[in-house]
């Protein structure tokens, strides 16, 4: 007969985990978590009144990203999970800092799976400028493993041509060939999708890329990474109820509820705005 958990632990394990990001593009880490994890209740903050971080200075991201975990912790949450590149790339400190919950980034666990992903040692990362000049992909990746090479290219336009749902549009086909092209003659093949939002257009990079190139969606690796933890620190919800899912944004909810259900892959529900912000 399996042990009955004492009460408190129950209530920790039951609380939601909480996400955040610049904007929208953090929702397809909640959907990889809700396909890995389907019985965690999740709290999301998007903060639509400032995005992009990608072009900001990184004094400015960890001021963003201090006071993004300061919400996620009103709202009790059991862990955090930085949904965000740039902020993981610049901030990663701060988050861990403040939370005083465990805190998961999207760096380490992309960089981890595509250093076991790669048989050539040869691996690309795409990202906006801020993740690809702080190089937090390439030194996690050279911790894992020192001979792999690293090579990295910031494509700014992947972010809009998602949201605007040109998933296979002539021009992000365009715009992939020319993003993409110094990363072919690099003979790659790994590639990380080091934004939120390049998941989407994983068709349209798919079809620049040779065929043999493994595309690191680094959601998907977090969410892994998020279930080890989990089990580690015996935080896993035990129970097999439908999920609370709550989303906040920084900004008026139209546009995030508009183009929030293509990221996430099912419906938002309410969306509330954020107080503070």
């Amino acid at each position: 007969m399996a042990p009955v958990l004492p009460s408190f632990v129950t209530k920790v394990n039951t609380k939601p985990i909480g996400v955040f990001d610049s904007g929208i593009g953090g929702l397809t880490v909640v959907h990889a978590l809700t396909q890995r994890l389907p019985h965690e209740n999740i709290v999301y903050f998007g903060d639509t009144a400032r995005v992009p971080y990608g072009p900001k200075s990184p004094q400015v991201v960890r001021e963003y990203a201090a006071q993004d975990v300061d919400f996620l912790i009103s709202k009790d949450v059991k862990l955090i999970v930085i949904a965000c590149n740039t902020v993981s790339a610049v901030a990663l400190d701060i988050v861990q800092k403040r939370a005083k919950v465990p805190v998961v980034g999207v760096i380490h666990p992309g960089a981890k799976a595509a250093t076991e992903a790669t048989k050539k040692k040869r691996v690309g990362i795409i990202g906006t400028i801020a993740t690809v000049n702080s190089n937090a992909y390439t030194n996690a990746i050279r911790q894992l493993n020192a001979g792999v090479q690293v090579f990295a290219q910031p494509c700014p336009l992947f972010v809009p041509l998602a949201e605007e749902g040109w998933t296979d549009h002539k021009v992000t086909e365009l715009v992939a060939k020319e993003y993409l092209f110094p990363l072919k003659l690099e003979k790659i093949d790994t590639l990380i999708l080091g934004c939120t939002h390049y998941p989407l257009l994983s068709g349209a990079i798919r079809g620049v890329m040779d065929s043999n190139v493994k595309l690191i969606d680094s959601g998907e690796a977090t969410a892994e990474e998020v279930e080890r933890m989990l089990d580690e620190k015996g935080l896993r919800n035990p129970s097999k109820h439908k999920p609370r899912l709550q989303f906040y944004v920084s900004d008026l909810p139209a546009k995030f509820m508009e183009i929030g259900e293509r990221f996430l892959g099912q419906k938002l529900g309410r969306v509330h705005r954020a107080e503070g912000f």
